[in-house]
């Protein structure tokens, strides 16, 4: 039987790391936590669950999540953030395949948002996300903030069951973790020379808003959706404008020189 490594990045998580910690119990034969130096309860609460924790200064999302898979004993990694949590269906799907788990490379599933009040149903849902995978074959990857498995193959099968995401308690908390997070993947675009112009940031704003609250039928999560689908927008818009601000700046510090 295959045995899998839980592998965890935190940082002050108090309020959520233990739901999902205990939602790995059942499945995981190695609990990993990789903390960002925590200055909560964090670390005390993820060691009653485990004594694998590692101090690390944070590196970056996709960074620090690699070196928590470099931390782990076993091919097999489940990884999840602080707020989310295995549902007793995908715990039940993840325990039914541990003896076949080598048939294949990854495995998906869907991730279901409980926003402020209540579950998204349409507009960020299934969300599917690989996150169990053979870390031979596969590894973090993609643009920070928004990390994501790149397996080297094809060979994906979705497990029933969802990963419950307990996302934002407040709209105050969507926009702080908006603003940060736009910054962030501004200045990664930029490194990597994302050619930008005016228009850009109200074109793909527009674009984010009509798949999510009209093709994704956002319009049916009530008015959350419509807040979550406007708040999308903002968060490209944002992006992108940044993208255009920083250049602006260092054009004019470059002519000052």
């Amino acid at each position: 039987m295959a045995r899998i490594s839980a592998c965890i990045i935190s940082y002050n998580e108090e309020k959520k790391i233990e739901d999902c910690l205990k939602s790995l119990q059942s499945v995981a034969d190695e609990i990993i936590v990789v903390d960002s130096l925590s200055t909560d309860k964090t670390v005390e609460i993820a060691s009653q669950y485990t004594d694998r924790i590692y101090n690390q200064e944070f590196l970056g999302h996709v960074e620090q999540k690699n070196l928590a898979v470099c931390k782990a004993n076993f091919d097999w990694v489940l990884s999840l953030d602080c707020d989310e949590r295995l549902s007793v269906e995908l715990q039940e799907s993840i325990s039914n395949i541990k003896r076949t788990l080598d048939a294949q490379d990854a495995y998906k599933m869907a991730r279901k948002t409980f926003y402020v009040y209540r579950w998204l149903n349409h507009c960020w849902y299934p969300d599917k996300k690989v996150r169990l995978f053979n870390k031979q074959k596969a590894k973090w990857g993609g643009i920070n903030p928004h990390d994501k498995i790149m397996v080297e193959s094809s060979d994906i099968v979705e497990l029933n069951g969802d990963i419950l995401h307990y996302s934002f308690d407040s709209i105050s908390d969507h926009i702080q973790t908006l603003d940060k997070f736009t910054e962030i993947s501004a200045r990664e675009l930029i490194k990597r020379g994302k050619k930008v112009n005016v228009f850009t940031p109200l074109l793909h704003a527009k674009v984010t808003f009509i798949r999510m609250y009209i093709l994704r039928k956002g319009f049916l999560d009530g008015f959350a959706g419509f807040v979550v689908s406007m708040l999308s927008f903002m968060y490209v818009f944002v992006k992108y404008s940044k993208i255009i601000f920083h250049r602006r700046l260092e054009k004019q510090s470059q002519q000052k020189q």
